[in-house]
């Protein structure tokens, strides 16, 4: 933010605070308020230097994932590269059928949002979206919360991601999940794992069964808690012990879902 887009350095702090609150990531609400940059750039320049020699093989995660006899699949904020470099230091990379990540939901780089947000453009489908005009100025995000305006409001981002509700719902049909179905008991294993409450109330909003992740205090919207993923076999057994048993064995590397455009 201050060496690519020219932010003060003195505003960063509130200034991502804001944005990530507001808009799920901090990617999201620069381009919310009026910043444009390279979506890769931005990706590689963020994760470029994080210590990933700080993650490790996790056996015991491999263990579960591989035993478990239901479809598993990867949905993230993230970009390919970062999400696919984490799970092979944690050796987990052929453990999921596939991700869904920031290329999947976002597959151009778009100066259009949707008149109403939750309407997204589905894989070809019409688009329903609508232009922006560029605006040369920023948009105060700081200065929209400390001195309100009536009637106020904060501009749309045209990046698709957690905790969204459109952003889940085209996650879901990518990777062919009727989350209705999730709510009988022939599909009662279709479960979404999230660390973060926000985005765990939108997945019960879509209505899916949820498992919050890294706390054993059970909040609104969550139909379980973990204090640690290493207790999912604990917690709910009897997902090891369905019927209703997929083919689970994936091959080497997972696939990454990349929509089609028509």
């Amino acid at each position: 933010m201050v060496e690519k887009l020219g932010i003060g350095r003195e505003k960063i702090v509130e200034l991502s605070n804001y944005l990530y609150k507001n808009y799920g990531t901090t990617m999201a609400g620069l381009r919310a308020v009026g910043y444009d940059f390279d979506y890769d750039d931005y990706h590689s320049y963020v994760h470029g230097g994080l210590p990933y020699e700080n993650l490790k093989p996790d056996p015991q995660l491999r263990s579960l994932l591989l035993t478990l006899p239901i479809r598993k699949i990867i949905f993230t904020n993230a970009d390919r590269v970062h999400a696919i470099k984490a799970l092979g230091k944690l050796g987990l990379e052929d453990c999921f059928e596939g991700i869904i990540c920031f290329e999947t939901l976002n597959p151009t780089h778009k100066n259009t949002v949707s008149d109403d947000e939750d309407d997204v453009e589905f894989l070809g489908s019409v688009s329903t979206t609508t232009s922006v005009a560029k605006n040369p100025e920023i948009f105060d995000i700081i200065g929209h919360f400390a001195d309100p305006k009536p009637g106020a409001t904060l501009p749309k981002t045209p990046i698709v991601c957690k905790p969204q509700d459109s952003a889940i719902e085209l996650a879901l049909k990518i990777a062919n999940i009727n989350p209705q179905r999730t709510l009988t008991d022939s599909a009662r294993f279709q479960l979404f794992f999230d660390d973060s409450v926000r985005n765990i109330q939108a997945g019960k909003r879509v209505g899916l069964h949820t498992v919050l992740v890294g706390t054993s205090q059970r909040p609104k919207g969550a139909d379980y808690a973990l204090e640690s993923i290493h207790n999912i076999k604990q917690a709910l057994p009897e997902l090891w012990e369905t019927d209703v048993k997929s083919d689970v064995s994936y091959a080497g590397q997972v696939a990454v879902e990349t929509p089609v455009i028509a």
